[in-house]
């Protein structure tokens, strides 16, 4: 089975709440999305509301996938930037797939939808990169170059997920054009 994607859906309560379980549900198994385990969806709605008022002031989109059941299982969220010398690129956050899902490629799946949106969607036509960041130490660098993505910069240490715990920002840029 794949996943089916939506860019932008309706905000609803059971959308909110998806994601929110989504989101603890990656940063309980170890998934690199802003917070280390154990966290609850309550100390992640602050993020999440966040994202959902930069949505509503059209800075930020939502990539939705939804598993067979119609369940939340994996987001993308792409920010658009305001500086007017880098308004051709956009910011991709909180990449998640259900852990659930792990092993059935549900991953690529995420990031070809995200690349086909950011190709093709409307309110992108000036967009010529899609650029993330990522926590060191954990992989997903690999995953992400397995995917077109390029490593472009890296700050040592710049993330203390535990005292004596520090990780690289690993910068990386998808290049659309």
């Amino acid at each position: 089975m794949t996943l089916t994607f939506e860019v932008d859906p309706a905000i609803d309560p059971g959308l909110r709440d998806g994601v929110l379980a989504l989101w603890a549900d990656v940063s309980n198994a170890g998934g690199a999305v802003g917070f280390v385990p154990p966290v609850t969806p309550e100390e992640i709605r602050p993020s999440l509301l966040k994202h959902l008022v930069a949505m509503s002031e059209g800075g930020t989109r939502l990539l939705v996938g939804r598993d067979e059941d119609g369940a939340v299982a994996a987001t993308a969220f792409f920010t658009f930037n305001t500086h007017p010398l880098m308004k051709h690129w956009v910011w991709l956050y909180t990449v998640m797939v259900d852990p659930r899902h792990q092993g059935r490629g549900y991953g690529r799946d995420l990031m070809a939808a995200v690349e086909h949106t950011a190709r093709t969607a409307g309110g992108f036509e000036d967009i010529e990169a899609v650029r993330l960041t990522c926590r060191g130490g954990t992989g997903v660098d690999g995953f992400y170059a397995k995917c077109g993505y390029k490593e472009v910069g890296r700050v040592p240490d710049a993330i203390r997920v535990a005292p004596g715990d520090d990780r690289d920002d690993i910068i990386m840029l998808l290049p659309l054009t």
